[in-house]
């Protein structure tokens, strides 16, 4: 079993800094999610899209919450990431996975 990934700290001026950024990516992520639709019909196709949607908003979640405590949420990061990929969004999982590296090169 891997180490869980670390937390990174984020200064305060960069978290003002690249405020918008972080929110926008986030904020993005969490639409793109709730409009997402199962890519199957059937009962356990809905039940496994109900389940990433959840995982996703719930790394979203802890995304903010680590944001406004001035740390970059590495258990967040992987549980959105991981969720956008089941939901077929793998552009979607690598912005968020830019966002450890938010204060390096801005872009998220």
């Amino acid at each position: 079993m891997s180490p869980a990934p670390a937390d990174k700290q984020i200064a305060q001026g960069d978290r003002q800094k690249y405020d918008q950024v972080f929110m926008q990516v986030v904020m993005s992520v969490q639409q793109q999610t709730q409009a997402s639709r199962a890519p199957q019909s059937g009962n356990l196709a809905a039940m496994f899209h109900k389940e990433q949607v959840t995982e996703a908003l719930q790394g979203c979640a802890m995304l903010i919450a680590g944001w406004n405590a001035g740390v970059i949420d590495a258990t967040g990061v992987s549980r959105t990431s991981r969720a956008l990929k089941a939901l077929g969004e793998p552009e979607w999982a690598g912005r968020v996975e830019g966002l450890v590296n938010i204060d390096e090169d801005g872009t998220g």
